[in-house]
């Protein structure tokens, strides 16, 4: 995989992470099933500086150009190409591709190898204990500036400021293995009780905008785009 990055060894323990890790049959399913069962799962990433981690709280649905219709929206639409072979191995993997030569976004690999869904996360709430402040000072904010108010809200809603505030990159991150737990980036179940989701289009797209795969935690502060969150209601 062009580019993947190599798995920091580290003790195959959840000492220090919340919850318990997913396993891979978790991410192994539809991206239209997958993306609303994240929401209220941690992303949790181990830095040298610390536990950076928030709780997904927005997310998007790709389909694989296996589905009737194809998704034009994603970036397995014409097949596997270097850039997203990652979408085409095994599901609960790392996707994570470049924005306007500057940002990143992180997907995470759904379905059985070959079938490339995905899941884009668009929006964290940052959880209380862990290293805001290393969040802050990643999205070149003052860590004393956390007091104002909506900015902890803000560190990281959208996928962009996502990839910021936990410090991803294409680079070091693309192709990590998130159901290993020696692996520094992990998706994680503290046990948070979800029963019902918000289903929109999506955002920021040019192609299918209709389509209702975009998902959120309804009423959540720290959704992208909250004005516009409307939608239909789905118990999980």
């Amino acid at each position: 995989m062009e580019e993947n990055a190599q798995v920091d060894r580290q003790p195959e323990t959840g000492a220090g992470l919340p919850g318990r890790l997913l396993a891979r049959a978790f991410f192994d399913a539809p991206p239209q099933l997958v993306a609303p069962r994240l929401l209220g799962k941690v992303l949790a990433h181990r830095t040298g500086a610390g536990l950076l981690a928030g709780r997904i709280v927005e997310a998007e649905a790709y389909l694989g150009p296996h589905s009737d219709p194809p998704d034009p929206a994603a970036h397995a639409h014409r097949g596997p190409t270097p850039r997203n072979c990652v979408l085409f191995g095994p599901a609960g993997h790392a996707y994570v591709y470049t924005i306007y030569g500057r940002y990143f976004c992180m997907n995470v690999s759904c379905e059985a190898e070959g079938r490339a869904g995905c899941v884009l996360l668009r929006a964290l709430e940052p959880l209380a204990g862990t290293e805001v402040a290393q969040m802050a000072r990643n999205r070149g904010l003052a860590p004393g500036d956390l007091t104002a108010a909506g900015l902890v809200r803000q560190l990281a809603s959208g996928p962009g400021r996502l990839c910021q505030a936990l410090g991803l990159t294409r680079r070091l991150h693309n192709g990590l293995d998130l159901a290993n737990p020696a692996s520094p980036l992990q998706i994680r179940d503290d046990g948070y009780a979800v029963t019902e989701v918000l289903a929109t289009a999506r955002i920021g797209i040019r192609e299918a905008v209709d389509w209702p795969l975009r998902f959120v935690l309804p009423g959540n502060r720290c959704v992208s785009g909250a004005k516009i969150a409307i939608g239909k209601r789905v118990l999980l």
